[in-house]
């Protein structure tokens, strides 16, 4: 009986939670694989929709250089402020317009879910220099 405690324990708790491997962002990829390529500078997330993902998996590692990196120059602050008991637990993307390697600007409407809530945002990216970058967001129903 006291083994089979423990098992079960463990098991229904992997079962609600995402795979130790799995990307922040919600995509089955590894971290490594997925927006931690971005993160690390090996590459530019090629669609405004990537860059949401590495920006929401930024917030969730506390990666002030790489929301800084990836914010728009005109829209930039000096640095990000992180709520140091702020949870992020998933990301729903609900929406997007344009945004593709064809176009220069695009918005990505989200649910980013959090302990105790979730933020809803459209956000707005542009290109500058060839690269997505996020210019600011709007909250829908505010």
């Amino acid at each position: 009986m006291s083994r089979r405690t423990p098992q079960k324990r463990r098991q229904s708790a992997s079962a609600h939670a995402p795979a130790p491997s799995s990307c922040p962002c919600g995509l089955r990829e590894p971290y490594e694989r997925c927006c931690g390529r971005f993160h690390r500078g090996e590459g530019a997330a090629p669609t405004a929709e990537a860059l949401m993902r590495s920006r929401y998996s930024a917030f969730v590692r506390r990666d002030e250089e790489y929301l800084l990196r990836t914010w728009h120059p005109r829209t930039r602050p000096a640095r990000v402020e992180f709520d140091p008991g702020m949870r992020w637990t998933g990301l729903e993307i609900l929406g997007t317009e344009d945004g593709s390697a064809f176009h220069t600007t695009g918005t990505v409407t989200f649910r980013a879910s959090y302990r105790g809530g979730s933020l809803h945002e459209r956000s707005r990216f542009e290109r500058v220099d060839g690269a997505w970058v996020y210019v600011d967001g709007e909250f829908p129903g505010e």
